[in-house]
């Protein structure tokens, strides 16, 4: 199998200092295996898909079909949040077996893909809050299996910069998705029902890419020890490392002040009068700075420490909510909010699931990993709860008032824990 031998060879241990690293062990370290740029390509090829959605869902939930803030915040909450629900379950139906992270992840590619040509039919808040309910199983089920591949086929060196290549292909395709939508709606009349079709076909051919092209992943690895079974009491038993406990806590509490993608959007088209024909390129802007930065910073966290970087992206991202909360209005605003916005993402998103990988044992990495995004996601879907309650009683700029406080409060909080390990570098 492909992770097997990805890891077949262990690289030598560091040498005593002034002595010189052989050039083997240099070029190991410098390779990506082949398992993560598989993946990568199958997540560049969903990421069309589901971009294309998330790109005109606020414009066609809000402007469309005339939900209230309050409205779309359950629905975004819903979109964002309800794969915390199912994301244990995907990380212990992975462990289990030890070679089943694949097919796991299978199958909720497939089921997120199934739920795109239902967006055809449905028209009121019901049947769409439960559509996107089980688009977002799918990716509760798939992402933790996902990430425990990346993580099992690197080594603890090189894994911020296996997530970091990850997140970049993953960012390639969030960038080609709004600007799929954007062409798609200037070219149809029937522009909504044209991006929900598109966006299944390019579904099913990411769910082909995996099924032919990505390893199933077995290890070759000796039997773990009793204790690291992957069971679930084993699983909730991870939480008793206090390194992986401190990381669960930290990404729960800067979730509940992280407002969702499309709020920022939102927010962004009201500040600035955005035509409507224009709001799908929005999210073009974040997927730049995403993708432009998602290696280099993955690789700086392998070297200058995974929590340093982790909360400077947090204080990118509270920078942005200050340029949104600012009365100034440059045409600069929008470029640097989504550069802002998109630099947040690539300093935390892959930097959380590496530092959280070296505190979790091979057997439970699914499990492991499921733990901390089970926490940051029901943490968001919170979040977004929240804030569209907040919009509709205080107004837009109350609501972000708040979130910037809190978010403030919970980074300064997190700066006391330092709960990331770092790896030799």
């Amino acid at each position: 199998m492909y992770v097997a031998d990805s890891r077949a060879s262990t690289p030598a241990p560091a040498s005593v200092e002034g002595t010189a690293r052989p050039a083997t062990a240099g070029r190991y370290r410098s390779t990506i295996a082949p398992t993560v740029l598989a993946l990568g390509t199958v997540s560049l090829v969903t990421d069309v898909s589901s971009e294309m959605v998330t790109a005109v869902l606020p414009l066609y939930l809000v402007a469309g079909l005339g939900l209230s803030p309050l409205g779309f915040g359950l629905l975004d909450g819903v979109y964002n949040g309800f794969s915390a629900v199912v994301r244990l379950v995907g990380g212990h139906l992975a462990d289990r077996g030890g070679a089943r992270h694949k097919w796991v992840a299978g199958a909720g590619y497939a089921l997120s893909a199934l739920c795109k040509p239902l967006l055809l039919i449905a028209h009121t808040l019901t049947p769409i809050g439960l559509i996107l309910a089980a688009d977002r199983t799918g990716k509760g089920l798939r992402t933790a299996p996902r990430d425990a591949l990346i993580s099992l086929s690197s080594t603890p060196e090189t894994r911020g910069r296996a997530f970091g290549v990850h997140r970049a292909m993953d960012t390639a395709g969030a960038l080609l998705g709004p600007l799929a939508a954007f062409l798609i709606l200037r070219a149809t009349v029937d522009g909504y029902d044209a991006v929900f079709t598109v966006s299944f076909c390019v579904a099913v051919l990411g769910v082909l890419v995996l099924v032919l092209f990505v390893p199933s992943g077995g290890r070759t690895e000796p039997a773990a020890a009793p204790g690291a079974r992957p069971t679930l009491r084993a699983a909730l038993g991870l939480l008793a490392d206090r390194g992986l406990r401190r990381i669960t806590l930290c990404a729960l509490l800067l979730g509940l002040a992280t407002v969702s993608d499309s709020f920022v959007y939102l927010l962004l088209q009201r500040r600035l009068g955005v035509p409507d024909r224009w709001f799908a390129l929005l999210p073009l802007g974040t997927a730049a700075a995403f993708l432009l930065l998602a290696v280099p910073l993955g690789r700086l966290a392998d070297r200058w420490g995974r929590w340093r970087v982790f909360l400077a992206g947090h204080a990118a991202l509270l920078l942005a909510y200050a340029l949104l909360l600012a009365s100034w209005h440059g045409t600069a605003l929008p470029y640097a909010v989504l550069a802002l916005h998109g630099t947040f993402y690539a300093a935390t998103d892959g930097v959380l699931m590496a530092a959280a990988s070296d505190s979790v044992p091979e057997a439970l990495r699914s499990s492991g990993l499921a733990l901390v995004q089970t926490g940051q996601a029901a943490a968001r879907f919170a979040c977004s709860l929240g804030f569209g309650a907040a919009w509709t009683l205080w107004g837009d700029r109350t609501a972000l008032s708040v979130s910037a406080v809190a978010l403030a409060v919970c980074a300064a909080y997190a700066l006391t824990l330092r709960p990331f390990r770092e790896a030799a570098a």
